[in-house]
């Protein structure tokens, strides 16, 4: 039997959850053609390329379910931070923001300006944005969902109320229009100041629509603080109407005086999951990162700027050292720096374990690749998942951190023969060496790639080696073709592991 490349003595993590196994894994094509043990080179099996494995771990792709990389994708195809994390497929278009369908003249409403500037929103469809995709041949898959502010902003001039039945009309037309072109479904982002005003009235439509299609519906809550409990069962609420699977965002309890309350709104998430498809994803951080939004500036956590248009030489200084040069209060000092972006060290870390752990919830990055001075997320999450949290503090066995950032997360976004090892399954791969695995990028130095991933392979396409990328190029547009139904998911024991 002839191959293109053959996988040697791997200790395999299916990304079902089941316990690594050791086999040899196949590839023909764009495929897994067989795993097992493949016997004897010289008797049984013969391959272009082989690769000898011993010691080292296969895992599917990893699929980074929440990120921001929709223009990224087209101007820097080759996606180095995610590549060498392990990722070879990007679902795009979260947090209610997307790069299609939208077209801008002038400035690009927040937080739509983490995406790019007012020329990087030229694609008009969703089919003209997926071509452009398909045109740039991007190093890792992409799957993209279509944003609720994005839609606000083709149909509104003001963004302060709730869109009329009009405007409401316009922006499930276009809607429909995406996801008739293979969109995953909607997001919204309903704590950003864009979508904030955008009532339950507005988004039962919407959220309607995409579950006449066959959809998934993730979202941002409109309150991760203090009124995050009321903001999940407004998103399980919405959901429930729509029919539509549900996701929620980067699960988290922000605000120091919210920190210990992961234990009820995992138990919420729980309830909800029996009787509605319900699951979250989430980051191994404790810090998270967005545009500088004045209702965030507190002096009870540590704020960074990152960025900012009209004071540049602010970056990578903290808030309250900006306000005691200028001598002014934080909120002051916030208002003088905008637009700008921020790092919010806003979390437990009791709080991110627990939501990590649970069996519900998804691994996503939420980096920001086009921050000059990004969170640590963008080139780390993954192995910062299976490295700290799995190897050295044992949150997690390695074969349920491998499923949440694989075969769950293929399943909750209708990704078809994505995120499992299995013959005929699409040849995604990551081999990575689990004793040397390790997140480099920190606060310090965010712009770094982890150690220890050694191979990355994309639709059966190595583009990524012993710590390089390959200058080859195989990722594809991923559309949905099917009705997405709620992602199996094994017994649920409260809080378990924990």
């Amino acid at each position: 039997m002839r191959y293109d490349l053959l996988i040697r003595n791997a200790q395999v993590v299916d990304g079902t959850g089941a316990a690594p196994f050791r086999a040899d894994v196949a590839v023909r094509g764009d495929r897994i053609a067989a795993v097992g043990d493949l016997g004897d080179v010289t008797t049984t099996a013969s391959a272009a390329d082989e690769i000898n494995a011993d010691g080292l771990y296969l895992a599917p792709g990893f699929i980074d379910v929440h990120t921001h990389d929709d223009t990224n994708v087209i101007r820097t195809p080759e996606m180095l931070p995610k590549l060498s994390q392990g990722v070879t497929t990007v679902v795009v278009g979260n947090c209610g923001i997307s790069a299609s369908p939208v077209t801008l003249a002038g400035e690009v409403p927040d937080p739509m300006n983490l995406l790019g500037q007012a020329e990087d929103f030229r694609y008009a469809s969703f089919a003209a944005y997926a071509e452009a995709v398909e045109a740039a041949t991007p190093s890792v898959n992409v799957a993209a969902l279509v944003g609720h502010t994005s839609l606000r902003s083709q149909v509104m001039d003001d963004f302060a109320r709730p869109a009329s039945d009009a405007e409401i009309a316009g922006m499930e037309r276009l809607l429909c229009q995406a996801l008739g072109e293979g969109a995953l479904g909607l997001s919204s982002g309903l704590a950003y100041r864009n979508a904030f005003h955008a009532p339950t009235a507005e988004m039962e439509p919407l959220v309607a629509a995409v579950g006449r299609a066959g959809g998934v519906y993730t979202t941002h809550l409109r309150d991760e603080f203090a009124g995050l409990f009321g903001a999940m069962d407004e998103a399980f609420a919405t959901a429930r109407h729509g029919r539509v699977p549900l996701v929620i965002s980067h699960l988290k309890c922000a605000g120091a005086g919210n920190w210990g309350g992961a234990p009820h709104a995992l138990e919420k998430l729980e309830r909800a999951a029996r009787h509605q498809g319900a699951h979250c994803d989430c980051y191994p951080y404790t810090a998270g990162s967005s545009t500088l939004d004045l209702g965030q500036v507190t002096d009870e956590i540590e704020i960074v700027i990152t960025w900012s248009e009209p004071h540049p030489e602010q970056a990578r200084r903290p808030l309250a050292d900006i306000a005691a040069d200028w001598d002014v209060s934080l909120l002051d000092a916030a208002r003088r720096l905008q637009p700008a972006g921020a790092v919010y060290h806003n979390m437990s870390e009791d709080d991110m374990r627990r939501v990590l752990a649970h069996p519900l919830s998804m691994v996503g990055s939420d980096g920001l690749p086009n921050d000059p001075h990004p969170h640590p997320r963008l080139w780390g999450a993954f192995p910062r998942v299976l490295a700290r949290y799995s190897r050295d503090l044992g949150l997690l066995p390695l074969a349920e951190a491998v499923r949440k950032m694989t075969g769950l997360s293929a399943a909750n976004f209708g990704l078809d023969d994505r995120g499992v090892i299995r013959t005929g399954a699409f040849a995604d791969l990551t081999l990575f060496d689990l004793t040397t695995l390790a997140d480099s990028a920190d606060y310090e130095t965010p712009i770094a790639p982890a150690r220890g991933i050694e191979m990355v392979m994309v639709n059966g396409v190595i583009g990524y080696r012993q710590g390089a990328a390959t200058g080859e190029r195989a990722g594809r547009m991923l559309r949905r073709t099917r009705r997405i139904t709620d992602a199996p998911s094994r017994p649920i024991h409260p809080m378990e592991n924990l």
